[in-house]
């Protein structure tokens, strides 16, 4: 008797479709797993820019994680993660050459703090969105990261409960993909 080949499984998808009712709401899909998730303030689009407000219709691979050490703990993932430390800021300036990158503080131009005081970044996961290949005003700072009360709108990224996060993060590994349907 022959031994049957086991497939090879890639890494999941994860599909990201507009919620009915409100366009800054979402249904996040991976396997069996539907949970609610809020999206950017203006919905989705395929023509996205920074500031539009919007989550870009795309299929983004996960790239890296952040977490918060000293709020998050123990989170089974295989994807990588660093904990976020007070210094640690995402240049979102377009005319800066670390557009769209981590930089280090003290940092003059715009930016965003990794570590936030609200929270949404305690698991905070790097899509790729203008990072493999950068283009100036395309958008930065497009993350997986947790929600604020009420489902807020974001301002681009995609957001879920802290308990959802860690649903999703035992499937999720480096290449997972993100994909935000029209």
């Amino acid at each position: 008797m022959r031994a049957k080949a086991e497939k090879k499984r890639g890494p999941p998808t994860i599909v990201v479709r507009q919620a009915p009712g409100k366009r800054s709401r979402a249904l996040v899909q991976c396997g069996p797993i539907t949970i609610p998730a809020a999206i950017g303030r203006s919905g989705r689009t395929a023509r996205k820019r920074e500031g539009d407000g919007a989550t870009p219709i795309a299929a983004m691979s996960v790239l890296s994680g952040f977490v918060r050490g000293d709020r998050v703990r123990a989170l089974p993932t295989a994807l990588p993660m660093r904990r976020i430390r007070s210094d640690m800021l995402w240049c979102d300036e377009p005319g800066h050459p670390s557009y769209n990158r981590l930089v280090k503080a003290p940092f003059k131009p715009s930016h965003e703090e990794m570590k936030r005081a609200d929270g949404l970044y305690d698991v905070c996961l790097v899509l790729d969105w203008n990072i493999s290949s950068r283009r100036r005003n395309r958008g930065s700072a497009i993350f997986f990261h947790l929600i604020r009360p009420g489902f807020e709108p974001t301002a681009g990224c995609v957001a879920v409960e802290l308990r959802d996060m860690r649903r999703l993060m035992k499937v999720i590994q480096k290449g997972t993909v993100v994909k935000v349907i029209g």
